[in-house]
């Protein structure tokens, strides 16, 4: 049997760290060359230099040119999935996204241009807006996937343990899964977009905090103008 050190571990995170930051780069690069001058005019060439890699290094995160501008991770999807399932007992299915996709938020201050940068990108290339949608979609559905994995391994709620991703196809989950999916989406959507236009007001983690707070509380009405306004 191999005992994993700590020196090991410590390799491994570091590898995972290069390799985080390589991608970021790349997508960086990506959107900023194509915010700057067009989807249509920037090549792969541009971007790998532009992030300082090889064009191979390119396709080592990248299967083509127009990934790179979607700005989406898939370890991130995965990780706030493993969270989902590794949660806690006792948190409710919202709870658990929601602290497993705030632990992937972190920074998010610091994004909010290259985000802002890549709306631009997308609304200017309509089939790289429709490819977003879709991945947006599909990891939505695998987040509704692992929510059904929770709540059938615990019917309180939690499995205790992470699950690894398969690979197998998507199988059919019922309507609390898909739902939970989706208003968590849309929630961490909303909050992005109402701390960017108000960056002045309020912290983005106190933004994101509220938004899932009024959802566990059945959305009540609020008493008066000027709640989360």
């Amino acid at each position: 049997m191999h005992i994993v050190t700590e020196e090991e571990t410590a390799r491994g995170g570091l590898r995972e760290r290069k390799k985080r930051a390589t991608r970021t780069a790349l997508t960086e690069a990506a959107v900023r060359l194509a915010a700057e001058h067009g989807v249509d005019k920037v090549t792969v060439e541009a971007i790998s230099a532009a992030a300082g890699v090889s064009v191979r290094t390119f396709f080592n995160y990248f299967e083509s040119r127009d990934d790179a501008f979607l700005l989406l991770d898939a370890d991130a999807a995965a990780r706030v999935r493993h969270a989902v399932l590794a949660a806690p007992a006792g948190l409710s299915p919202l709870e658990a996204v929601r602290d497993g996709v705030a632990a992937e938020l972190v920074g998010v201050e610091q994004q909010h241009e290259l985000w802002t940068l890549q709306a631009d990108v997308l609304h200017a290339a309509p089939h790289l807006l429709v490819r977003s949608l879709g991945a947006h979609m599909a990891d939505e559905t695998r987040l509704a996937e692992a929510i059904a994995e929770r709540l059938t391994a615990d019917p309180g709620g939690s499995s205790g343990r992470p699950s690894p991703d398969t690979g197998e196809p998507p199988r059919t989950v019922g309507l609390y899964p898909r739902l939970v999916a989706a208003i968590a989406s849309t929630a961490v959507r909303v909050s992005v977009e109402h701390w960017c236009s108000r960056q002045e007001e309020a912290a983005f983690a106190d933004v994101f905090r509220e938004v899932f707070e009024l959802l566990a509380a059945g959305l009540p009405t609020p008493p008066g103008p000027g709640t989360l306004s």
